[in-house]
């Protein structure tokens, strides 16, 4: 196993390489300049200054020159500067949003996984009842809806039409992180069920929304993977020497039907780093899916170059990761 994975990693090289090409080239592609705001906000400015500018910033020469400037700097751990923020791109994005989407969507992932594997496994050893059509529906409901659907939907029913019908309900709030740090609890400013108990309340509807179709989707999954190792020949003969239909289930047939869920989970989890979009939108949450979207509206190339390159080398490692997994899980693979 140790030669297959120093060859995987290895091979992630020029993988990432090709994959940074066509980042940066597809970033520099977009119509407009980052220019552009500076010449909305100042229509006094002039051609001169504008060209200044350019060449300031390197954006008259071609894309292929400035891309290997960006790689010279990147693989020395320059990532650039933020032009929105002032600041250097990786601290922006490693530091003031990386921890919130670990936060948000972390805490999502670990929910919906708590969830649907034990919901999908009852599923299926119930097949055809009338549980089983119940959840069936239900996790068809949720896959089919949309995030921002139901985002609205969970700020109208529990921040607005709840509360002013029924006034003893709680008011959830509508977006943002609280005010409490960690520094707040070391002080001594602030107890740590209060610190706990304030994340807890801005982050039950964001999370709610990410568990949602996350549930419905690992379930579903669930249910068809286990259904399919219940008809294989190996189950047959466990039930046929006369073990316990819980040892059968958990044992036997539940490893093998992991491995699906173990690659899905694999190529999710480089998602829930690089953030939910949508929800992060709604929800007002500072996370690195807003920063995506903001960096790419703006043109902040540095930091959408930074975001989108981490994202990249994380498919490419949790895809090695998920690969070895499947070792752990199924011990019929053998990587030598």
């Amino acid at each position: 196993m140790f030669a297959y994975t120093v060859r995987r990693l290895l091979q992630m090289v020029p993988l990432l390489f090709a994959a940074s090409v066509v980042i940066y080239t597809l970033l520099a592609l977009q119509p407009g300049d980052p220019l552009d705001q500076l010449r909305q906000a100042n229509p006094r400015i002039t051609a001169e200054q504008l060209e200044a500018l350019k060449r300031a910033y390197g954006l008259d020469q071609p894309i292929y020159v400035r891309y290997f400037k960006w790689l010279g700097r990147a693989v020395q751990g320059d990532l650039g500067l933020s032009r929105d923020y002032g600041i250097s791109a990786a601290q922006f994005i490693f530091q003031q949003r990386l921890p919130y989407t670990l936060l948000l969507s972390g805490l999502a992932l670990l929910i919906s996984l708590a969830v649907a594997i034990p919901v999908g496994i009852f599923s299926a050893v119930r097949q055809y009842s009338t549980a089983d059509y119940a959840i069936t529906t239900l996790a068809f409901m949720g896959y089919s809806m949309p995030v921002f659907f139901l985002g609205i939907l969970l700020l109208f029913l529990f921040a607005v039409w709840i509360p002013d019908h029924l006034p003893f309900f709680p008011r959830f709030p509508t977006g943002g992180v609280p005010g409490l740090l960690w520094s707040d609890v070391r002080s001594g400013n602030v107890g740590f069920l209060a610190f706990i108990g304030q994340w807890a309340w801005h982050l039950a509807l964001p999370v709610l929304a990410l568990s949602v179709i996350q549930i419905a989707t690992y379930t579903r999954f669930m249910r068809a993977s286990l259904l399919e190792v219940l008809n294989q020949d190996f189950v047959r003969t466990a039930r046929a020497k006369g073990l316990s239909e819980r040892l059968v289930l958990y044992k036997h047939a539940l490893r093998n039907a992991l491995i699906p869920i173990v690659t899905l989970v694999g190529l999710a989890i480089p998602g829930v780093l690089g953030g939910a979009v949508i929800t992060e939108t709604i929800f007002s949450w500072p996370g690195m899916g807003r920063a995506i979207f903001d960096s790419l509206v703006a043109k902040d190339y540095n930091v959408a170059m930074a975001a989108l390159a981490f994202l990249a080398f994380l498919t490419a490692l949790f895809n090695l990761i998920a690969d070895l997994m499947y070792a752990v899980v199924d011990p019929r693979i053998r990587y030598t």
